[in-house]
């Protein structure tokens, strides 16, 4: 079984800054987990993209009039305007484990990792469309792929039954959008409290970089015996 893994990180802030409370936490917890990946597993390929600081371009009309121009009839302005979503789809496509890293921005994930998804999710490369399905036309075209999504947010209680369950628009989010990556196993990280900064913050983090070396390990198992 190969190890292909596409990791993407979508926060503004760089993993280590001066100040360590200007820190990336979610990308800090994606590095314990890549390097305890590497410790344990060959990696057949790793493929890196901080969206967060190297954004791709937001959709425009133009490229969504080049989405649905056939291939054979597209102008060169057209093709020039979807290389670089034909480029992230090829990442995706060629990788079996996506790890998407991301902070909750305004309870949901930042415009960069959106306008990842964007350029990624498209017709007849991700998905089709077709009508005779009925009410859901449309159909994922990759699959078989695991996620690993790891979050960090300044308050608590998101999860299922949490004190702010339906103020969560990140996991639920990334998760409605990975059917059309080809994900069908996801397993989620997250560190909370990071306004508060007391030690519900410390054991919340220590958690998160604990569960990212579990995570590891199971997963590892699997490729090992294969």
């Amino acid at each position: 079984m190969m190890s292909k893994i596409l990791h993407i990180d979508a926060s503004v802030r760089a993993a280590i800054n001066p100040n360590p409370k200007h820190s990336s936490i979610s990308k800090n917890i994606a590095n314990r987990l890549i390097n305890s990946w590497k410790k344990q597993v060959p990696i057949d390929e790793y493929i890196y993209r901080d969206v967060g600081m190297n954004p791709p371009p937001f959709i425009t009309q133009d490229w969504i009039e080049a989405v649905f121009t056939p291939e054979n009839k597209r102008t060169q302005a057209q093709h020039d305007v979807l290389s670089i979503s034909d480029q992230l789809i090829a990442e995706v496509s060629s990788s079996d484990i996506l790890v998407i890293s991301s902070p909750m921005y305004n309870y949901g994930m930042p415009a960069q990792l959106k306008a990842w998804f964007d350029q990624i999710i498209r017709i007849n490369k991700t998905f089709d469309f077709d009508l005779a399905r009925g009410d859901f036309p449309l159909q994922p075209l990759l699959s078989g792929k695991i996620l690993i999504i790891i979050t960090s947010s300044g308050e608590f209680g998101f999860e299922k039954d949490g004190i702010r369950q339906n103020m969560s628009h990140l996991v639920p989010h990334i998760c409605t959008l990975s059917k059309y990556l080809g994900v069908e196993k996801i397993y989620e990280i997250s560190s909370e409290y990071q306004e508060f900064g007391d030690e519900r913050h410390i054991k919340s983090l220590e958690n998160a970089f604990q569960k990212a070396e579990k995570l590891v390990a199971q997963l590892s198992s699997l490729y090992t015996k294969s």
